[in-house]
């Protein structure tokens, strides 16, 4: 099955999700990996095909400014979900999440049944103290997504090696299997909060012979900022990511990429399709809280870039996608993080914060109470670059060696971040504030570059 198509009628699934009085029981989170913000068609793109993310995006509620703080490493995903699963700053959790309260684990306390599958990249302990059960597990970044080496649950934490056992089957089809046995089986009183972290669309970009040929390069279009090569040192040019294309980058080259990633997202849009109409098959569509996001962005030939190690909007922003019962169907431009979703979920369960939790609720954005959040987003990759961006303007500076430069963009002009606006002089009062923002943002959150 490429695709599923749901059969309900879309103004009954409609009524059920608007209603404000109707509170969801369950919680459903779909996670991707490396998964750009564009890449759902329902929202924009129209070469890529996610019929599944589609209906999601339709019924439900989609933040298109989501982005990620950054990292101080190459491996972004890790800090990544540091921050989305305890909803604090960069700076403000360990990346393997010791001594920090989880949203799974917070969620178990107040009655959940929790249950995990998927990548798991914030450490063995973190993962026992916030679930009940798991199945299909994998500990590390990436791998063969043919022959993924995973763990069923051990609830002491330890998972010796001599468990671990390597499943001949695509990686998103091994865990949508995962989620779609706990779905069926799931027998209990109490509520479920069930987390389905996928390794796709993540490289090694190997997606199914059918999917692939969906998409033909020669079909498929260079981004408008695509470029040969980056113009100037970022600080990490030779980072793994970097060398998966050739230099000077090759549109022959990047198309081909560009059309095995979005090939790898309709295959795990297919693999969500399963698992919704086993939600629906079970009875729980109608009393369960979908979320949707990414860890990460990924250029793919944008900037003369290929990985997620720089703090362009590629990069950046992710998909965020809310939908079930009292979720309003709409979309928001407002500014927002990922880690913003742990306290929105708290919030639509009525689920006490634990101290520490720095995210803001979005519900009231969702209701219309407000229009935004926070006026700024900060952006950091290790001590080499960091990044204001408002609603109009995106400031990044780069430290690298003994060079120093500065980018603006007018993102409300130049979304493709194509005009370097930080030398004209029109524009000098506006790099001026920004700068002064970007101290705040700094200071505010202990960035650790203005200690030394």
């Amino acid at each position: 099955m490429l695709f599923w198509l749901p059969t309900m009628q879309a103004e009954e699934i409609g009524n059920k999700l608007q209603n404000p009085t109707t509170r969801p029981k369950n919680l459903l989170v779909l996670f991707s990996d490396d998964q750009r913000f564009d890449t759902i068609h329902a929202l924009g793109n129209q070469e890529i095909r996610t019929p599944n993310l589609d209906r999601l995006a339709r019924e439900g509620f989609v933040f298109t400014h989501t982005f990620i703080m950054g990292s101080m490493q190459g491996a972004v995903c890790v800090p990544s979900r540091a921050m989305f699963l305890s909803g604090r700053t960069l700076w403000h959790v360990p990346e393997n999440l010791a001594g920090v309260p989880t949203w799974p684990q917070v969620f178990r306390e107040h009655g959940f049944t929790t249950f995990v599958t998927g990548k798991w990249h914030n450490g063995r302990e973190s993962l026992a103290r916030s679930f009940d059960m798991g199945k299909a597990i994998f500990f590390g970044g990436m791998n063969d997504h043919f022959r993924m080496p995973v763990f069923d649950f051990d609830p002491t934490g330890k998972y010796p090696q001599a468990n671990r056992k390597v499943v001949e089957k695509f990686s998103s089809e091994l865990f949508a299997d995962a989620c779609i046995d706990f779905l069926k089986s799931y027998q209990g009183d109490k509520p479920f909060f069930a987390y389905v972290a996928f390794t796709a669309p993540h490289d090694p970009r190997t997606p199914p012979e059918p999917y692939r040929q969906m998409y033909d390069p020669a079909d498929v279009s260079l981004p408008p900022n695509f470029l040969p090569e980056h113009p100037f040192d970022n600080g990490e040019l030779r980072v793994r990511d970097e060398l998966l294309a050739s230099f000077p980058r090759n549109p022959e080259d990047i198309r081909r990429h560009i059309a095995e990633y979005y090939a790898m997202i309709t295959h795990l849009d297919a693999q969500i399709g399963r698992i919704l109409e086993t939600l629906q098959n079970t009875g729980h569509f109608q009393d369960t809280l979908i979320v949707f996001a990414s860890d990460n962005g990924l250029a793919v030939g944008r900037h003369g870039l290929m990985g997620k190690q720089n703090l362009y909007e590629h990069s950046q922003r992710v998909p965020l996608i809310f939908a079930g019962p009292g979720i309003p169907v709409g979309q928001s431009d407002a500014l927002v993080y990922l880690f913003d979703v742990f306290p929105t979920v708290a919030d639509i369960f009525q689920i006490p914060l634990p101290d520490g939790v720095e995210g803001q609720s979005l519900l009231p954005i969702m209701r219309k109470e407000k229009q935004k959040v926070r006026d700024a987003v900060f952006g950091a990759y290790r001590e080499f670059q960091r990044s204001v961006r408002t609603e109009r303007y995106k400031y990044i500076t780069y430290h690298v060696k003994d060079e120093f430069h500065e980018q603006l963009f007018d993102i409300q002009n130049d979304p493709w971040e194509m005009k370097n606006l930080a030398n004209d002089p029109a524009h000098r009062d506006v790099k001026s504030q920004l700068k002064e923002r970007l101290l705040q943002l700094q200071q505010q959150l202990d960035d650790p570059v203005l200690k030394e």
